[in-house]
């Protein structure tokens, strides 16, 4: 097992100076991981039922929520962030003579087992405690807390794609983007038009895909003039009112239940309409972002953010958990009780972010602890191996 940070998942920094990296794709980076942990932590209502806890969300109550999810369903622009930096990762692992399978092998054994490893402490962890406290359901909670990892499962279809993605950027350019957005959108109309439901799962590839190929045009995108910027924003915000006003695709970008399908799980064309109308929002907030970034409070704040946002993604949902099991056995809140969205549901969310928080923070610890030795013990081997050869 080797350390993991958010430099890993998106490999930006690896053997590069400070001054060659791009301080506001470190930002882009974190804060998308960190937007969809603050949105699990405080607008996740449990109910637990006869077997087990069911998540739902205010959306489904609170009227005109839904376009909060315009800009909080992040994910389209955490993997278009994705293939720039996996793009230029590649571009110096190759100039050292690294080649392409072992590159793409590493960065999979980078997510899969810290990954891995918290899937199964959970496994664990919930049958001993379904076993001691006879509880019902909790196989249910274990597939809850460990749900949010879904999209690591996309990130490594993507990683061992890389091959495949970046012959295609290189044979024909702006065309495959253009390809899978078309792909994309004949999946849609086979699976609404044609009725053929389980057709929408080849999104989870083509969508996610053209998000993380659209990554490779990131430097284009950022050297073109602003006006371009106003160009993608407003394609992707008329396009993203065209799709939802024709009552064709749901308002939100996250699943509700109730509604008729979700936009996200698997996407739909929607999520490409998302994806231009947040590259252009991000390249308009670009320039005072910058700015800011170079000030050294700001500075030190995005290096603090970006070490800890990927392990803190990885457990957020396990403290939570932490959190709520304390809640019931501490102070025996009924969680049968159904939520109610009031005016003291909402007064309450800052304490539904900070519980979490705190619960969060020792497992945070000592994760980070046993992935520090890790790394440390994966370091003296490979010290060794070379002593051996050398000798």
């Amino acid at each position: 097992m080797t350390a993991v940070t958010p430099a890993e998942l998106l490999p930006a920094h690896e053997s590069t100076a400070a001054h060659q990296r791009d301080p506001y794709v470190d930002f882009l980076r974190a804060l998308s991981l960190i937007v969809v942990v603050l949105w699990h932590w405080a607008f996740t209502i449990l109910e637990w039922r006869d077997d087990g806890p069911h998540a739902t969300s205010p959306l489904g109550f609170t009227r005109g929520l839904w376009l909060a999810t315009w800009l909080f369903q992040v994910l389209p622009l955490f993997f278009f962030i994705g293939g720039y930096v996996h793009l230029k990762s590649w571009e110096r692992a190759q100039s050292r003579g690294v080649k392409m399978h072992s590159f793409v092998l590493r960065r999979i054994r980078q997510l899969l087992i810290p990954a891995t490893i918290v899937c199964f402490v959970w496994i664990a962890l919930g049958s001993m405690i379904g076993a001691y406290f006879n509880l019902q359901g909790v196989g249910r909670a274990v597939k809850l807390v460990v749900s949010p990892l879904w999209f690591l499962a996309v990130y490594l279809c993507l990683v061992a794609l890389l091959p495949l993605s970046l012959w295609l950027h290189r044979k024909a350019g702006m065309l495959a983007v253009i390809w899978l957005a078309g792909g994309a959108m004949l999946v849609d109309v086979i699976r609404f038009g044609k009725g053929i439901e389980e057709a929408g799962w080849l999104n989870m590839v083509l969508v996610w895909s053209l998000a993380h190929q659209a990554g490779y045009f990131y430097q284009k995108i950022v050297d073109a003039p602003r006006h371009n910027d106003w160009a993608v924003m407003w394609a992707g915000l008329f396009g993203l009112v065209g799709l939802v006003g024709s009552g064709l695709y749901p308002g939100t970008m996250v699943g509700v239940p109730g509604e008729r399908f979700s936009n996200i799980g698997p996407p739909t064309f929607v999520i490409v309409a998302l994806l231009l109308f947040q590259i252009g929002t991000a390249e308009l907030l670009r320039p005072g972002m910058q700015i800011r970034l170079k000030r050294p409070r700001w500075e030190r704040l995005n290096k603090l953010v970006n070490e800890f946002s990927l392990p803190l993604y990885l457990v957020h949902s396990t403290g939570m958990a932490v959190f709520l099991f304390l809640a019931w056995i501490s102070f025996g809140i009924d969680m049968k009780k159904q939520a109610h969205v009031d005016l003291g549901w909402w007064l309450t969310r800052p304490l539904a972010i900070i519980g979490p928080l705190i619960c969060t923070i020792p497992v945070l610890w000592l994760f980070r602890r046993i992935q520090n030795r890790a790394k440390k013990a994966a370091i003296e081997a490979r010290e060794d191996s070379q002593t051996v050869v050398a000798s």
